[in-house]
């Protein structure tokens, strides 16, 4: 069953609210960061190719790798799967990306299903694929499927956020976050924006002088 689907600011600042009156520690953050906003994503193919091109490698390049696959028509599954490894090779896939990309494109993901599923199916369809993570996976469910409940607890801005919101004494590794993300149903999209934000104001202060 799909439960609540993120589609306004208006939702990510009812989710703000519920977890400010649930949990202090955020209502500490909100009353700083105020709601964070929707970041609603594209879905589908493309989204999780232009993910796959960009890990491991600096924003700037990912962007320019990722253009250049825009512009030689490499963002569908029939154009990867028709092309040699040259034409591949050229935006700047490495031979590694390159298997992950044609994974993918083989993989035959109904993309529009996946919009009905729940985020476990969701996650489990996705980490089928070569080259897609757990964490890939809840971030396409969070931000192009816009799921209202679903956590990414491998990230590390998370983790850090965690650590200075909450007091934790070391940075909670990823079975440790997730655990303490259970707390946050039905919201923990919405909680995870707030990490997010508070992490940016937090580390902002640091650059003070």
């Amino acid at each position: 069953m799909v439960g609540r689907i993120l589609t306004s600011d208006d939702c990510m600042a009812e989710g703000a609210a519920w977890l400010a009156a649930n949990e202090p520690r955020f209502a500490h953050a909100l009353a700083l960061t105020g709601p964070p906003p929707l970041r609603r994503r594209d879905d589908g193919f493309a989204q999780l190719l232009e993910a796959i091109v960009s890990q491991q490698v600096s924003t700037h390049a990912a962007r320019a790798i990722w253009g250049r696959m825009v512009d030689a028509g490499l963002t569908n599954p029939a154009a990867v799967l028709a092309a040699d490894d040259v034409t591949l090779r050229a935006p700047g896939l490495s031979g590694q990306k390159m298997r992950y990309a044609r994974a993918l494109a083989a993989a035959g993901i109904d993309f529009d299903e996946l919009r009905t599923l729940p985020d476990a199916d969701v996650t489990r369809i996705l980490v089928e694929v070569p080259g897609i993570g757990r964490w890939t996976a809840e971030i396409y469910a969070m931000f192009s499927l816009g799921r209202a409940d679903v956590f990414a607890p491998a990230d590390l801005a998370l983790q850090e956020s965690a650590r200075r919101l909450f007091g934790l004494p070391d940075r909670p590794r990823e079975a440790a976050l997730r655990h303490m993300a259970a707390d946050w149903s039905p919201w923990r999209t919405v909680a995870a924006g707030l990490l997010w934000a508070y992490y940016r104001v937090e580390t902002d202060r640091e650059g003070i002088l």
